[in-house]
């Protein structure tokens, strides 16, 4: 298997901050899986990866499905921006709890642990479906 970074970098910039910084926030949300917590690093990584995710919330909403005139606006979006949705939501819950402090600090994993299951273990997955860029970067031409 040979990587091939061309589709990605012939795709919208949008496509490109989205993918790029998906794949940034799961290496540093590795890191910060296995590495001790409360300590700076720890503090200074899991800043990094809230701007991360941010980035890829944001860049996600321009990641749309081409539609006609006269087609509804929802349309231009599919099942999948449910997780845009609930990935903001959980990073906003996420923030506030380390904001707050306390006993609620401890509270943050929760939220970021989900959002690093579900928005880039499994939505990442499924970007190396056939058809999609990121299958063509790893496997070759579209199928």
């Amino acid at each position: 298997m040979s990587i091939d970074l061309s589709p990605l970098l012939a795709a919208p910039l949008y496509i490109q901050m989205h993918a790029f910084a998906a794949m940034a926030a799961f290496l540093l949300g590795i890191v910060q899986l296995a590495a001790p917590k409360g300590t700076l690093p720890h503090r200074t990584i899991g800043t990094v990866w809230v701007v991360l995710i941010g980035i890829v919330v944001i860049s996600s909403v321009f990641i749309q499905r081409p539609v006609g005139p006269g087609d509804p606006f929802l349309a231009r979006f599919s099942w999948i921006h449910i997780l845009t949705l609930t990935t903001a939501l959980a990073l906003l819950q996420g923030v506030f709890l380390i904001l707050f402090g306390g006993a609620k600090m401890k509270r943050h994993r929760g939220p970021f642990i989900a959002i690093f299951i579900g928005g880039l273990v499994i939505a990442g997955a499924l970007t190396f479906a056939p058809g999609r860029i990121m299958h063509e970067v790893a496997f070759g031409a579209r199928s």
